[in-house]
């Protein structure tokens, strides 16, 4: 009997195919230089722009895991970075500006990623506690989190230049950009979650037959309640990187269809939209694959709309060819050809 080929195989082969491309046309594309400690090349530069979208990707997988969906994390970025970039600033008009912290770096970041967790919290108890359904819950905080993120700003572009700040979206450590190393170390801790502990099998369980999960004890509520706020502090996370790195809170701009690339990140990674099967690195794969894909065509000078419609194209493809239908019409033909 054929083995049925693994869903991240696909993924595998599409971004090692773009890489092929990517050195043909350009033979410098794996060339990584070395300028003042600093790492510097257009796989570090993809690893670095893909961060928030790792990281959005992270907790969507969790919570798609579940039997869920968050719309919201776009918005909580947006959020969470006015909540940062105001406790700095300290602008007229913010709601925020009444709060002295100093200049603290670390006591921003801090509240940014509370006020995540808080979000996550909100839309968490509206799906498990109200079993409100999943879309529409995160698609209140999704509308309200702009509108919040606005508020907190004044409905202005807050400018700030805070060398400690900035260096979180901005900075290297041991020669790499910071945001991989914020990336690469959730996604690790992630990984050690659901594989070390009870934990994975839990979020599977909940999410491939609740009912069933329900009777053997497990406390439904509690774990989708638990999976927002871990996407609700990733997402938090991800709205600080993007707004240290460009120095300033876009209430209008930050996040905005993110949550879009962190779904479709989960769905070419392999794992399933109606809950119980996840990947953890399928989702890692796909978030690569979709920045790989967008830099590619960026710098081969493809204008921004085009861009959009050929990420969905090859979104297709990958999910077509990942698909059980597929799989079963192709051991059919097998089976007649042998026959």
């Amino acid at each position: 009997m054929k083995r049925e080929i693994p869903a991240i195989v696909w993924p595998l082969a599409a971004l090692a195919a773009l890489c092929v491309f990517n050195l043909a046309a350009n033979p410098g594309f794996f060339h990584v230089t070395v300028m003042n400690g600093h790492l510097f090349g257009s796989l570090v530069d993809i690893l670095n722009r893909a961060a928030p979208v790792l990281l959005l990707s992270c907790g969507m997988t969790l919570v798609i895991a579940t039997g869920g969906i968050d719309l919201s994390v776009g918005a909580v970025m947006a959020v969470c970075g006015a909540v940062a970039a105001c406790l700095i600033a300290r602008p007229a008009g913010s709601p925020l500006a009444v709060f002295d912290i100093h200049g603290s770096a670390l006591l921003a970041c801090g509240a940014a990623v509370g006020v995540g967790m808080v979000l996550g919290l909100f839309n968490g108890l509206l799906v498990a506690k109200a079993n409100v359904q999943p879309i529409v819950a995160t698609l209140i905080l999704m509308v309200a989190g702009r509108g919040i993120a606005q508020l907190l700003t004044s409905g202005q572009i807050v400018i700030f230049d805070h060398p400690q700040f900035n260096s979180i979206g901005a900075g290297f450590s041991l020669g790499l950009p910071n945001p991989i190393w914020i990336a690469s170390i959730s996604f690790l801790l992630a990984f050690v979650l659901v594989r070390a502990t009870p934990f994975g099998v839990l979020v599977s369980a909940c999410g491939d037959n609740p009912v069933a999960a329900r009777y053997c004890g497990i406390d439904i509520v509690r774990i989708r309640t638990i999976v927002y706020v871990l996407s609700g502090l990733l997402a938090a996370c991800a709205g600080i990187i993007a707004t240290s790195d460009i120095k300033a809170a876009d209430a209008n701009n930050v996040g905005q269809y993110l949550e879009l690339d962190a779904i479709l990140a989960v769905a070419i990674g392999g794992g399933s939209l109606t809950g119980g099967r996840f990947s953890l690195f399928g989702s890692f794969v796909g978030a690569v694959l979709m920045q790989s894909l967008t830099t590619t065509l960026l710098a081969r000078g493809t204008p921004p709309e085009v861009t959009l419609i050929l990420k969905a194209v090859v979104v297709i493809c990958v999910c077509i060819l990942q698909s059980g239908a597929l799989s079963v019409r192709l051991q059919k033909r097998d089976r007649q050809a042998a026959g």
